[in-house]
């Protein structure tokens, strides 16, 4: 795993002179995964490109994983054929790299969790131009590439005009629609339209960029960075507000469940989320999205047939609810019916939790899944800092820049007086007369239960329900495993049944 940081190196800020930062993010970088099927299930790690700058981002596909460091180098960390210590020829992800491009700024590809549909990568990138007649040399404009995730070849390229500079770029929509958004270092969102299915054959394409909806009719609007999926886009701009566009009327029923608001006729008019406070980032699934504000807490909203948005039902929820036993997390994941926090204790070590659907191994240690979010058995390096779960794998970006780092606000004494009612979907409340009446709702829940064995259940969601450290929690989830395994008439050293 990554080895541990000293508290100094930790706690250094932007004085930091730049051989140190360069120093610590090659010290701390790694990309690690965990496959959830096969007889191994434990945390590897990559292939560590020796010229990488630190990790800043990485995306895996369809038979590949790509990374991008700190100085726009992207890496391409191919799946390969290898021998292992016992002689035995095994196959190994991420086990072999090569550079793919340079002076890169993002990347994406298709935006839906499985990866078996990441065909290609696009590639926002700086290029030098010949200079045109009358100019005095080249000029840099940015461009986007796009590659054969398979192969690493570049099949097809677009150059902008050199006024305009680009620092991130999304997709949207189907292969024959597909829609790429890309932001401007002034907030603003232009959009222009491929045919993926034509990509690999030798002609010329005319693509037409035009200004999107949400700065075209709210011009005002400084947007900092975009979601998407595969039908819907969201929008943070610098005053933290939320904006979304929905494409589909199915997925606008999951997010919002109406259709009162829906226009087929204008899918890219910006929808604005009313929320309490300043959004810092957010994660986007298919049918149901995550924000965190700047108090870091958790806002769930969408779908929650599978339980994937933790507040311990499965009620849909059409606006955004928060996850008050969940609060500061460091990267946040809505994946297949599912939803993935990475947090930290207060003796800086990190742990996993996840909710929803447990199909496949997604959620290790909760085969059933969970309507809450609870800590899954994956050893988590102690300097990750983002995660993305596929179909076949989870992985781990592990880095540490001394430059950049989440800067929570403590909530206002005016405002942690909290709601008297405590539910699952209302989380813990802050005031105690709220607390005695949620733990008295607590106990009438066990006690209706008809079972011991489904009261110890009940017992182990309301663990994950609580306010608790996570030296506590785990305390008690370890004692009711051996409760439950006393009742159902194993020794204490069986393995519990499925809950």
């Amino acid at each position: 795993m990554c080895r541990r940081l000293s508290p100094r190196l930790r706690e250094q800020g932007s004085g930091v002179r730049p051989w140190k930062r360069a120093a610590i993010l090659n010290y701390t970088k790694g990309l690690y995964y965990q496959a959830f099927g096969g007889r191994r299930r434990c945390l590897s790690k990559s292939v560590a490109p020796l010229l990488a700058h630190g990790y800043r981002r990485f995306l895996p596909t369809k038979d590949h994983v790509f990374i991008l460091d700190y100085s726009g180098t992207l890496f391409f960390l191919k799946n390969a054929l290898v021998s292992s210590t016992l002689g035995q020829i095994q196959w190994k992800r991420a086990c072999r790299y090569v550079v793919l491009c340079r002076g890169a700024k993002d990347f994406a590809s298709d935006p839906r969790c499985d990866t078996v549909y990441r065909k290609y990568l696009y590639v926002l990138a700086t290029r030098e131009q010949p200079g045109m007649v009358g100019a005095t040399g080249p000029r840099a404009c940015d461009c986007v590439e796009v590659y054969l995730q398979s192969s690493g070849q570049r099949v097809f390229k677009m150059t902008f005009h050199h006024s305009m500079s680009f620092k991130q770029i999304v997709l949207v929509g189907q292969e024959t629609q597909r829609a790429l958004l890309l932001l401007t270092e002034e907030g603003k969102i232009y959009s222009l339209v491929v045919n993926e299915t034509q990509l690999d054959q030798p002609r010329s394409y005319t693509v037409q960029l035009a200004l999107r909806k949400v700065s075209r009719c709210l011009p005002h609007l400084r947007v900092t960075c975009m979601a998407s999926n595969q039908s819907s886009t969201l929008y943070i701009t610098d005053q933290g507000g939320v904006y979304f566009e929905v494409h589909t009327p199915g997925v606008y029923r999951d997010l919002f469940g109406t259709l009162q608001a829906f226009d087929p006729l204008d899918q890219q008019m910006p929808l604005a989320l009313s929320l309490p406070a300043k959004i810092l980032f957010c994660a986007l699934g298919y049918n149901h999205l995550g924000l965190v504000d700047e108090f870091g807490r958790i806002f769930m909203q969408g779908n929650n047939r599978y339980g994937q948005l933790g507040t311990g039902d499965k009620m849909d929820r059409g606006e955004p609810t928060q996850v008050q036993y969940l609060q500061r997390p460091i990267a946040l994941w809505c994946g297949l019916n599912h939803s993935l926090v990475l947090s930290q204790d207060s003796d800086s070590n990190k742990e996993l939790l996840g909710c929803g659907c447990g199909a496949g191994g997604r959620l290790p240690g909760w085969p059933k899944g969970s309507a809450s979010f609870v800590k899954l058995q994956v050893k988590v390096p102690l300097c990750a800092c983002a995660l993305c779960s596929s179909r076949e794998c989870l992985y781990m970006l592990s880095s540490h820049d001394i430059e950049q780092h989440l800067a929570y606000r403590d909530l206002p004494a005016g405002r942690t007086a909290g709601t008297p009612e405590l539910g699952p979907a209302a989380g813990a409340p802050q005031d105690p007369g709220g607390a005695a009446r949620a733990l008295e709702e607590y106990l009438n829940q066990v006690h209706s239960c008809p079972t011991l064995q489904a009261r110890v259940a009940k017992m182990r969601e309301i663990v994950g329900w609580l306010p608790l450290p996570s030296a506590q929690r785990d305390f008690f989830w370890g004692a009711l495993d051996m409760l439950q395994r006393a009742a159902a008439g194993g020794s204490p050293g069986s393995p519990a049944p499925e809950s």
